[in-house]
């Protein structure tokens, strides 16, 4: 990101990411009944996020397309990377809630 960043926008961002992947984790577990179906896929919605690369750039030209993607991801600024770290968190959370509720007896779908 470039710019300022207030510690304002950066609460709100990490809530707002938090929120959204814990929303998404928790119904896609009680969907899928995978609980940490999304812990494992948050890493590629992070790449997705960062990268700047097409999808298809990674089989036609997959040594500059990597090469850029470490480029960009060690280039993120300490805000982006507790941004994305919120949205894993939320991502880990939903998972201990669904289990807690299933170990509870409650059964999803």
């Amino acid at each position: 990101m470039n710019g300022s960043f207030s510690i304002i926008q950066l609460i709100l961002s990490m809530l707002i990411f938090l929120v959204m992947f814990f929303g998404i984790s928790f119904l896609l577990n009680m969907l899928l009944r995978m609980t940490w179906l999304m812990a494992f896929v948050y890493p590629l919605i992070v790449i997705f996020i960062v990268d700047e690369v097409s999808f298809f750039d990674y089989f036609t030209n997959p040594a500059e397309s990597f090469g850029l993607l470490g480029e960009k991801l060690s280039s993120l600024q300490i805000v982006d990377v507790l941004i994305l770290a919120s949205g894993f968190a939320g991502t880990i959370i939903a998972g201990i809630v669904i289990k807690l509720l299933r170990k509870n007896g409650y059964r999803m779908f």
